[in-house]
């Protein structure tokens, strides 16, 4: 194994990471200002990837597409806020999954209703398609690179967004006191529809992003809303800081588990089964990383509260 395909499979792990940021982040912010559980997160993800899809492929702008991915999943999720979430705040956590989860299928469906079964597939803007050269010989593909680079801004836009601005205050009070900014004067409603929303454009951007690389189909975003609950869980409730450096951590995890381990039990173990077994570990390995983070820290890296 080369030093170069270890870096390589370093800045997928980076790339990994920051695309469950987005998704991670949007979950944080929910759970922690709303206290609900929202399993149909990644349904957001899932609109935010087709309609960069539709609209890229009906204007032949990418821009266009992914302009209409945080578009469309901003307004799903307000609309879903609106009509659905609204009325689950005050219902219990049992309530708040099974809502949730009928989302899912209704998200589902109806995609497969307007976009047919199939796959469909983006294409990279022609200036950031082929490899970008990195010291060392390293030819990485320049659209992954953009896809860190966007991460970290958005990651540090959002930072700025809860530390500095005016929402940003609402939104960590709504945290710490929600009664006591309702009694205040702030319109709690209207605070929970724009951090719903907020969370939801977040979700349909990563989509968009990796449905680029990818493809964009149908349930693509429950498997990854899956991995955003092991991120809040490692990062810890409520902390962006926190749900950026989980996802990093099983991002950089699981990318480079899966290409180490296997090489290290067939060179150290004399089994014909030795990658069979390195490999079903390494697809452990972000699981066994929760459960130390909470064996060791219940409240996550970051976060103030057990979960």
């Amino acid at each position: 194994m080369t030093a170069s395909l270890i870096v390589e499979q370093l800045l997928n792990g980076l790339q990994f990471g920051v695309m469950l940021f987005l998704m991670a982040a949007g979950l944080t912010l929910i759970f922690g200002v709303m206290g609900l559980i929202n399993l149909a997160h990644g349904s957001f993800y899932m609109v935010g990837a087709f309609a960069c899809a539709a609209v890229a492929a009906l204007t032949g702008s990418y821009w266009a597409g992914l302009a209409a991915s945080l578009a469309a999943a901003a307004a799903a999720g307000a609309l879903v806020e609106v009509a659905v979430i609204r009325r689950l705040y005050s219902r219990g956590h049992l309530d708040q999954v099974l809502a949730t989860f009928a989302l899912i299928l209704v998200f589902s469906e109806g995609t497969r209703w307007v976009f047919g079964s199939f796959p469909l597939h983006l294409t990279v803007p022609g200036f950031l398609s082929g490899p970008v050269a990195l010291p060392g010989g390293i030819d990485y593909p320049l659209f992954r690179f953009a896809i860190i680079l966007a991460g970290l801004l958005i990651a540090a836009g959002l930072f700025l967004l809860i530390a500095k601005t005016r929402l940003g205050v609402r939104i960590r009070a709504g945290e710490s006191d929600r009664e006591m900014i309702a009694a205040l004067g702030v319109d709690i409603r209207r605070l929970y529809t724009t951090v719903f929303a907020l969370g939801a454009a977040l979700a349909g951007f990563a989509g968009a992003l990796v449905g680029t690389i990818q493809s964009v189909q149908v349930g693509m975003g429950e498997p990854v809303l899956i991995l955003a609950f092991v991120v809040i869980i490692i990062g810890g409730l409520g902390s962006i800081v926190g749900a950026l450096v989980g996802a990093v951590l099983v991002g950089l995890t699981d990318t480079l588990g899966r290409i180490l381990l296997p090489v290290l039990f067939d060179t150290f173990m004399e089994s014909s089964s030795a990658t069979t077994v390195g490999s079903a570990l390494a697809s452990m390995l972000i699981y066994i990383l929760m459960a130390l983070v909470l064996i060791l820290r219940p409240t996550g890296l970051f976060g103030t509260r057990a979960h």
